[in-house]
């Protein structure tokens, strides 16, 4: 049994307000075209089919189109919901989608036990078992129970009063986070509802033969090789151009009690993601003997502020090469570097609201502040004087004060 694992397409998903759609439909074409090639026996999708409950025409539609294709093609697709997805929008007219080899997970509502699906091979069945996103109360309430103390004890619960046959062969599809040993392992800048929250011990676990996960777009196995994060298709982060190579998993399932075969089957992404970080002289040198085109790139200052200047060059250069400029930083500190070398005569001599405005700029990557800023700036200084603040504040002081701008800001 062949089968190709994926996850967390976040299909119409937005970046510093670029819209990955038509990535999201290249990336669709060339796995299709993967398809032809591998000819598997069944593609798996472990949840965050959309990247909200509510997802815009356009994303029901580049959905629609693969799912057709994969139909037309006569290779059963087993999806579940994710945490982003809604679970009875994306289960909508399910009966009549398992009559073209469609199948998905169900609202736990409805019934308890899981949606699940037996293909054949020469060993003999291989059943998947379609888990959607889950949390305790959840799974209490289907069970009939009055709760569960986290959600390892819910899911074990839940996964107890399956029919699940152990002789055979199992593969469960799932979107949680599971750990192994309370371990958490590589996570990216974009996954929600992460970081300690509904942990599952990869054990519970151990009657499937292979566990196909989503909901961490990092691709990495959990206590056990067969136990899976299939990773996100493309990088919805820069954080996450730091993680392993993206693409699905070809997984190869043989007799009952071997190891599967897993397989990285890279895609090449419309618009690459890259991160750059140096002096403003290094990124600008580097810039200008790159030939990469049609990127999303992220550029990190560590020399000085960001000025109208260096943006302008910066920006200019990449849109001539059809690359998208997303984030230009500075980790650019004075308040840590140069002017933590001032002297206490040099800082006494700016007032609070110099203090505050050059704080200001270089916290927003060197946009200076609007005259609406200067204003509230002001009435902040007031607010020291008033109380009588005698000497410089430090940054601790200045960032609470710029808290307190913000929250003016948004009463404004």
């Amino acid at each position: 049994m062949r089968f190709l694992h994926l996850a967390d397409l976040h299909l119409g998903k937005s970046i510093h307000g670029v819209s990955l759609l038509e990535d999201q439909a290249c990336w669709a074409e060339r796995f299709l075209e993967r398809t032809d090639a591998l000819r598997p026996d069944a593609v798996v999708i472990a949840g965050d089919v959309y990247d909200r409950s509510a997802p815009s025409g356009d994303a029901v539609e580049l959905l629609s189109r693969l799912l057709t294709a994969l139909s037309a093609r006569s290779i059963p697709v087993l999806l579940v919901a994710g945490n982003h997805d809604s679970v009875q929008r994306l289960a909508f007219a399910r009966p009549l989608l398992e009559h073209e080899g469609v199948y998905i997970s169900r609202s736990l509502g409805d019934a308890p036990e899981l949606v699940h699906v037996t293909l054949h091979d020469a060993f003999g069945p291989v059943t998947f078992w379609l888990m959607p996103y889950v949390y305790p109360a959840l799974i209490a309430q289907a069970l009939g129970e009055d709760s569960f103390r986290d959600s390892d004890a819910a899911v074990r619960a839940l996964l107890a009063r399956q029919p699940l046959d152990p002789a055979q062969r199992n593969v469960l599809v799932a979107h949680q986070n599971v750990t192994a040993g309370g371990v958490e392992g590589l996570r990216g800048g974009s996954e929600t509802m992460v970081g300690g929250v509904g942990q599952i011990d990869c054990s519970a676990f151990d009657s499937f033969d292979y566990v196909a996960l989503g909901h961490i777009h990092a691709a990495y196995p959990v206590g056990r090789e067969c136990v899976r994060y299939a990773g996100s298709p493309l990088c919805y982060h820069f954080d996450e151009t730091h993680q392993p190579e993206k693409g699905p998993l070809l997984v190869t399932l043989e007799e009952k009690g071997t190891q599967p075969h897993i397989e990285r089957q890279h895609i090449e992404p419309l618009h690459p993601m890259r991160e750059l970080r140096g002096s403003y002289a290094a990124l600008r040198d580097a810039a200008l003997a790159d030939p990469g085109r049609g990127e999303y790139l992220r550029l990190v200052l560590t020399d000085q502020r960001v000025t109208p200047e260096v943006a302008a060059f910066f920006r200019e250069l990449f849109t001539g090469r059809d690359s998208v400029l997303m984030e230009l930083e500075s980790a650019y500190t004075p308040f840590r570097g140069e002017a933590a070398g001032l002297s206490t005569r040099a800082v006494k001599e700016k007032s609070v609201e110099e203090l505050f405005s050059d704080f200001y700029t270089e916290r927003s990557g060197g946009i200076p502040p609007t005259e609406r800023d200067a204003q509230l700036l002001h009435f902040a200084g007031e607010r020291l004087r008033a109380a009588e603040v005698h000497t410089a504040p430090d940054e601790r002081e200045i960032a609470a004060l710029l808290a307190f701008l913000t929250e003016q800001e948004g009463r404004a």
